[in-house]
């Protein structure tokens, strides 16, 4: 049930009223074979990239564009990867002249379609921060070109390190902007988003608020029992090569080592994608100040209705 992923969300844009024009810069009309020769070899065990070689790259192609009284939402596509395009949806309050920025990145397998909901641009928006929502590699659309054999879990290494990468190079994408102030971002994560976020902020010191909801971590406990994994799967990724390949990116190892404005990790203590072993270390992880905790869905729903979507990293970013 892990592996039904959403059709093009391209045309569900034009659907939803977007007037799109694919009006692609020079540099990304660049043939996709010279694409892959200018693209650097990536080490997803590292979780900083090399940037040098990709400068010619950080021009965003629009595909779309719709104002409405509250926001005005942007649909554009980069590409630094032959054949692995990153679509964000950047929606910017009216009213505010170069917004504070928050990321916005749900778990897998979750899709880019949320992120087209007006409900979800008006919260997003609410308190005058800028979201910038998008999907991590082998998840939604992301995943169409790639074998069925080979999916988040399976590529796990790859999932999280490309991930991590281009975070840092959408930051670099949006200070290129002159639009959105980019210096100082806050980064909304759930699951497997929030375990990138985590990631990310090691790497990259832009991100100064992170708001995260039940982090997956603690691969060796969390993939020995997660019901993300298909138990016919299971011993794939239990093997010594697979867990040294992904040990290097355990949101675990790098949570003691964050040096935010200010971190937030929630756990619903009933989710079932992260066993108890694993959420418990997780938790051990943090100072107590930095972690809340909730017995069910419910009870969280009730906290977040409070501050909203966005409201706690509007709060935590500098003043605008």
């Amino acid at each position: 049930m892990f592996r039904s992923f959403p059709t093009f969300f391209f045309f569900a844009a034009l659907a939803a009223g977007a007037s799109c024009a694919a009006q692609a810069p020079a540099d990304l009309n660049t043939p996709s074979s010279a694409l892959a020769q200018t693209s650097p070899a990536e080490d997803w065990s590292k979780l900083a990239v090399d940037r040098s070689r990709l400068k010619t790259l950080l021009n965003g192609a629009p595909l779309g564009k719709m104002e409405t009284p509250e926001y005005t939402r942007e649909l554009v596509r980069l590409e630094w990867r032959h054949g692995d395009p990153i679509d964000l949806y950047i929606i910017k309050p009216h009213g505010v002249t170069k917004p504070r920025v928050a990321l916005y990145l749900y778990s897998f397998p979750s899709n880019i379609d949320r992120f087209m909901d007006d409900g979800w641009c008006k919260r997003a928006t609410r308190q005058g921060v800028a979201a910038v929502g998008f999907v991590s590699a082998l998840t939604g659309d992301r995943f169409r070109n790639r074998p069925m054999k080979e999916w988040f879990i399976s590529e796990l290494q790859e999932s999280l390190g490309s991930s991590v990468h281009d975070v840092q190079l959408i930051l670099d994408y949006l200070a290129s902007r002159g639009d959105l102030s980019a210096s100082q971002v806050g980064f909304w994560g759930q699951g497997s988003g929030a375990s990138i976020g985590i990631l990310a902020a090691a790497a990259d010191p832009r991100i100064q608020a992170l708001d995260l909801l039940n982090p997956w971590g603690d691969w060796t406990d969390w993939l020995k029992a997660s019901p993300v994994i298909p138990d016919q799967e299971r011993a794939r990724y239990l093997t010594p090569e697979f867990l040294q390949k992904v040990s290097t990116l355990d949101p675990v190892t790098y949570l003691p080592q964050l040096h935010l404005r200010a971190l937030r990790i929630q756990q619903i203590m009933n989710d079932a994608a992260t066993p108890p072993a694993a959420r418990d270390k997780i938790a051990a992880a943090l100072p107590a100040s930095q972690l809340e905790q909730f017995k069910d869905a419910a009870a969280h729903r009730e906290a977040w209705k409070a501050a909203g979507l966005s409201g706690w990293i509007a709060d935590q970013l500098p003043p605008h």
